[in-house]
Parts: structure tokens; C-alpha cells; sequence
């Protein structure tokens, strides 16, 4: 059966809007969301509007006031599970999260509930954190869907991201009719999106009085890729994809992935990062943001093109 009127989400940690944006590009209606961050509020008021987005910790907010909506998404941090952090899971504070993913939905009670996280999710803790979650959900009588999909097979997109999305159902027969997206093939390629012949802004580029600069020319030699900086030294991109763009790129300063142009050794620039996690040409940072809170941002957030493809399938179950 068609609905008369668009279906409804609500979003909990919502950042800068890139799942919002997925689902709003599907047609879902954005009714309601939240973030504590305040710049990346600043950032989503400045691309969405200022009418439903609430600022402020989840956990001080009251869950009463929290209309009801379609579809809850969340993508919730992923700093206890990731691989690049200590793997607290629920030990850690920001894991409990979690669990006010579960108090939203006793509220809002939406039919489906949408979660991105770190591709290590479902094997963290010897699987221990993904089945307290998956219980969790089943208690709320939701059945539950999950998947690994990388962005570039499922995006579009020549970015090395790899998440786990869970799906989760009020309506077992619907669930049971869900499918994920298929794998797709790759037509972008990263330079596409990097031009590798247009200079830049200054900031960018990497000068010979940097104390990193010996370094980064002894290990930096092709132009037809995109290098990763680890703490373990610097490494060539596979399969002409840019690295996954992580938040450490906001708070430590040469942890931005980076290219050789015409003029230099370069970081990538904040439109391309945008670019690479498939956000709009038309979406932008507020003046006043700085770069490091703009890449930190860019990191926190999604691949827009692969939860778009999963709200589309979202969209044609529940219609």
C-alpha cells in the first residue's frame, strides 16, 4: 500500500546530516534530530534549516517531548568499537549510547531502526557486543537485518570504507522482504574528484620547512594515487581509492590522506574529503569553521550514496 505522505525520520546522532541527507534524498521527511556537537550542529543547521534538529546531550534531553516518526536512524560513535581505538565496547561510556538508541524507539516507536557503525561491530568482544545489541532490538519485538558493505562496491564511490548497517524490523514479514543493495560497479575514480593539475590553497600543501617534509618526500613518489599517513608510516592507497577519512584528521594535523600535484605535496582539500563521502556540491561548512573542525567533521560522518541506496530499499518495503 502507498502512503499518501512522505514517511518519517528521526535522527539520533546526527552530526552533520549525512544520514539525513541519504534518507531525504530517498524522499523520507526528516522530522526530528539530535547532536551534541555544536559545530557539526552549526553545520547542519546551515544545510538543513534550523526547524528540528535539537541540540544537546540525548541523555539530559526529554525523551517525552520526541514526536513519533517512521524510522529511527542512528549513527551512533563507533570510538568503543573501531579498530583504531581501545575496544571498551559497552565498558566505555560512549558505548552505553547504545541503550538510549533503545529509550528513543520505546518513545517514537518507529517501524524500522537504521544503525551505522564500524566494520567490526558484529565481531567485537568475541560477537559478545553485537548479540546484547541484537537482544536489545528483539526485545522491542524488531527483527533484525545486518551487513558489512564497503562504499566502493556499493557507493560509487573510490573511498575505502567499510560499515556495518543494521536493519531492524517491527514487522517480521517485511523484514523477511528487505534486501540489501547489491555491489555495483565503480565508474568514479579518484580523480574524479582530485585535479591533480589545479592548484590549490596554500594551506594545503606541505612546505619544505615542514619537519615532516624529508620524510614525506622519501616515501610520497607516484602521482596516480592517494597516500594514508598511519602512526606506522605512510602507505599507498589500493585499487585507486582514497583511505577511509577517519575524525583524527581534525585533531592530528598530518593524518589527512594527500596527493602529488603539479605544485606539490598536498593534503586533500576539505571539498574533495565532501566529494569522497559523496556529499552534494551544494553542501558546505559555515563560515568560521576551520579546516581541522571541518575534516573532523567530514570523518565523523557517512558514505551519503551507500545509506542512500539502503533508504531506497528502506522506502520499498514500508511501501
Amino acid at each position: 500500500m502507498m502512503h499518501n505522505k512522505p514517511l518519517t525520520v528521526g535522527s539520533m546522532f546526527a552530526g552533520i546530516g549525512g544520514i539525513c541527507l541519504a534518507f531525504r534524498q530517498a524522499g523520507f521527511n526528516i522530522i526530528w534530530a539530535n547532536e551534541k556537537d555544536h559545530a557539526a550542529c552549526e553545520t547542519y543547521r546551515y544545510n538543513f534549516g534550523t526547524n528540528y534538529l535539537v541540540e544537546g546531550d540525548i541523555k539530559k534531553i526529554d525523551k517525552s517531548k520526541i514526536p513519533p516518526f517512521d524510522v529511527l536512524t542512528a549513527g551512533f560513535p563507533c570510538q568503543p568499537f573501531s579498530l583504531a581505538g581501545p575496544h571498551k565496547g559497552f565498558e566505555d561510556a560512549r558505548g552505553h549510547l547504545f541503550f538510549q538508541i533503545i529509550e528513543v524507539a520505546k518513545i517514537a516507536n518507529p517501524k524500522v531502526i537504521f544503525l551505522e557503525n564500524v566494520s567490526n561491530l558484529i565481531d567485537h568482544d568475541e560477537c559478545k557486543t553485537f548479540i546484547t545489541m541484537f537482544s536489545a532490538l528483539s526485545e522491542l519485538n524488531y527483527s533484525v537485518r545486518y551487513r558489512n558493505l564497503p562504499a566502493n562496491e556499493y557507493g560509487n564511490t573510490p573511498q575505502t570504507r567499510n560499515r556495518t548497517y543494521v536493519v531492524a524490523f517491527l514487522d517480521e514479514e517485511k523484514c523477511e522482504s528487505f534486501e540489501f543493495p547489491t555491489p555495483i560497479k565503480r565508474t568514479v575514480d579518484i580523480f574524479d574528484i582530485v585535479d591533480i593539475h589545479q592548484k590549490q590553497k596554500d594551506i594545503y600543501y606541505y612546505s619544505k620547512e615542514d619537519s615532516f617534509y624529508p620524510y614525506l618526500i622519501s616515501r610520497v613518489k607516484r602521482n596516480d594515487s592517494i597516500y594514508r599517513i598511519h602512526d606506522s608510516g605512510i602507505h599507498l592507497a589500493k585499487n585507486r581509492t582514497c583511505p577511509t577519512l577517519t575524525a583524527s584528521m581534525g585533531t592530528r594535523k598530518n593524518m589527512v590522506p594527500l596527493v602529488i600535484d603539479d605544485f606539490g605535496y598536498r593534503k586533500l582539500t576539505v571539498r574533495e574529503c565532501l566529494d569522497f563521502q559523496g556529499f552534494p556540491k551544494e553542501f558546505y561548512f559555515p563560515k568560521g569553521t576551520t579546516i581541522q573542525n571541518a575534516y573532523k567533521q567530514i570523518g565523523n560522518s557517512v558514505c551519503v550514496p551507500v545509506i542512500n541506496r539502503l533508504a531506497e530499499q528502506i522506502k520499498s518495503v514500508l511501501c
